[in-house]
């Protein structure tokens, strides 16, 4: 199989928006971020509701990103899924072929739901990345850093 080339920045390029009291209407859910130092945002991910990581709120990435071993801790589950290769150039320039899979949902802290997102997996223990495949899903999307918060307009909301 061919490898796609997509771009997969694992830098983290966030925008500030302005604080939560003036989050756009509309906001179905709004979820905690926390500050892992060096200016690095974190929220508290469980996918398919049996692995909980914290993931890195990256905008300028393409893709979700799991690391090896978490797909290992969810490869006997439903609604784990092999999509495609792509080639993923990495944040010093280099490119590597990924596997994607399709995981049948993410929930963002205690309420807010992405279903049918596509993960790029990374070799190794890898940072996981909260990306623009799922964050497009949950759009329009807005980032305080005062206070640390994700407002996510379509999320569904419940248990997974």
């Amino acid at each position: 199989m061919k490898a796609r080339h997509i771009g997969l920045s694992l830098c983290t390029t966030l925008a500030l928006f302005g604080t939560a009291s003036n989050f756009a209407s509309g906001v179905d859910t709004t979820v905690p971020i926390h500050e892992k130092g060096a200016a690095t945002y974190y929220v508290s991910v469980s996918v398919n509701e049996r692995v909980v990581s914290d993931f890195l709120v990256d905008t300028g990435s393409g893709y979700v990103t799991i690391n090896s071993d978490t797909l290992r801790q969810l490869m006997h589950e439903e609604g784990v899924v092999f999509v495609k290769k792509i080639a993923a150039v990495m944040a010093d320039g280099s490119e590597t072929v990924v596997p994607v899979y399709r995981l049948a949902s993410l929930k963002l802290g205690d309420g807010c739901v992405i279903r049918d997102v596509e993960a790029a997996v990374m070799p190794g223990r890898t940072t996981n990345i909260l990306g623009l495949s799922a964050l497009k899903k949950a759009a329009p999307f807005t980032l305080s850093l005062t206070p640390p918060a994700l407002a996510l307009t379509n999320c569904n909301t419940g248990s997974v």
